[in-house]
């Protein structure tokens, strides 16, 4: 899988203002509904958090990977957000985060989703891609560094 099979320089928004666990998820949740037909923010946003009450997506070291399933999704989609301030996410380090790459797959596409996972997780081990996107400031630079790796 290429990240940018389903990552968009639209989904990619750097310096964002996060402010809490549950905003950083509404921001992933209205990037990701507004590139599936058929979805509705509100969905995916319950989707995540129903998926965050199972147990935290924040890896540690200021990485979080919110997934979810949504029926109407037809594909994976993928969004990825640098915040301008670490927000607590309960992560397993309990650190705050301030790298977000929230995935979305189609109900039974348990093979891709577990793959996909995986390989976004493999990326943000990179400390040095983790530093570049941490300090790029703008959206289609975040996403370039992001599709380079």
């Amino acid at each position: 899988m290429h990240l940018e099979e389903i990552l968009s320089p639209g989904l990619c928004k750097s310096k964002v203002e996060g402010v809490s666990k549950k905003r950083v998820i509404g921001i992933m949740s209205s990037l990701i509904a507004e590139q599936i037909e058929g979805v509705d923010e509100d969905d995916v946003f319950e989707a995540l958090m129903s998926r965050e009450q199972l147990g935290t997506t924040g890896l540690g070291n200021g990485i979080a990977i919110p997934h979810c399933r949504i029926a109407q999704c037809d594909r994976l989609v993928g969004a990825l957000v640098s915040l301008a301030e670490p927000v607590d996410y309960d992560s397993i380090d309990g650190k705050p985060i301030d790298l977000v790459f929230a995935l979305v797959v189609p109900e039974g596409g348990d093979t891709e989703h577990v793959k996909a996972l995986g390989e976004i997780a493999s990326l943000f081990l990179d400390e040095d891609l983790c530093f570049t996107l941490r300090h790029t400031n703008d959206d289609e630079d975040l996403y370039n560094v992001a599709i380079m790796t």
